[in-house]
This record gives C-alpha cells, structure tokens and sequence, in this order.
C-alpha cells in the first residue's frame, strides 16, 4: 500500500499501551502491508504499528533480507544476561546509545490467517524484537538507558532538529 511517515519523539502514540487486534480484517490487512513496506526501506531492522500512528499491537521487521510481520506479538522468553547493545530508532533518529539487551528473545504471536508464529533467536534478531514489543507498549529505547547516558540522550534530543 504505501510507506508510511514515522512518528518521532514526542508525539504521544509513541507512549501507549497498543491494543490487541481482536479482528483480522482489511483494515488490519492494509496495516500490514504498509509495516512491510516501510520496514523494506535500508537501514531499517523493524517497524511497530504505533511508529507510524495505530497503536495497535503489529511489528514487521527486518533483518539480514528476512523480512516479515506479526500480529499481537508477546515476548514470550529471553535468556541470557543483559548487555549493553548499541540501539538506536526510526522514532529517534540520529541517536545511538547502547540499551540492555537480553541476547536470546522469541516473540509469539500470529499472522494475517491467524495461525501461530514463533520468532526466536539471538543477535540482531534479539534486539529487534525485545525494540519492537517495547513500542507495543509504549516504550522507547531510551527508556532501557543507564541515568548518565539518557540524560545525554535526553539533551541530544532537545538539540536535534527533528524535535
């Protein structure tokens, strides 16, 4: 359908709890769609529905040319101990910090057919998809940040163009 803007910082969709998708109809169709053409653009690991104003719980993502989409994804297990990971986000542009991240996630969720989808693995894989269930529930990257470095980030927000 179309690739959709990003939200940035500070608009408020960024902050909700999405919703479940409760019916798997067009309009739910279309969101897919446009989540798998604006996760395909380069340089883009993952995209959630509340990053391009539906807070609805949606994600695509992709990574290493693999590219897909889930519906009401839950993170279901990590493993590991968390490690700083260098992060940053479509809806922050031009910061990049490093975030703890578990290093082995899976996702479960469904797709368009409502039939069962499992994500997991660890890696680049991991770190998207702990990044893209945080935006599910209103959450952003900056908010994994030790105090120091998000006071930093904070101020590099405030002295962003974008903002």
């Amino acid at each position: 359908m179309a690739v959709r803007e990003i939200r940035v910082f500070g608009d408020p969709v960024l902050r909700t709890m999405c919703s479940p998708i409760d019916e798997l109809d067009d309009g739910v169709r279309a969101l897919v769609t446009d989540l798998i053409d604006t996760v395909e653009l380069p340089g883009r690991a993952g995209v959630a529905a509340p990053q391009i104003g539906v807070a609805l719980r949606a994600f695509s993502y992709n990574i290493d040319g693999d590219i897909g989409y889930v519906i009401n994804p839950v993170l279901a297990e990590v493993r590991g101990e968390p490690v700083p990971t260098g992060e940053g986000c479509l809806s922050v542009p031009g910061l990049w910090h490093d975030a703890l991240r578990y290093p082995w996630a899976r996702v479960e969720g469904i797709d368009l057919d409502g039939e069962p989808v499992v994500l997991e693995g660890e890696g680049l894989l991991a770190q998207a998809l702990q990044h893209e269930t945080d935006h599910l529930d209103g959450k952003l990257y900056l908010s994994r940040l030790d105090a120091e470095t998000r006071k930093r980030a904070m101020r590099e927000v405030r002295e962003s163009a974008w903002f």
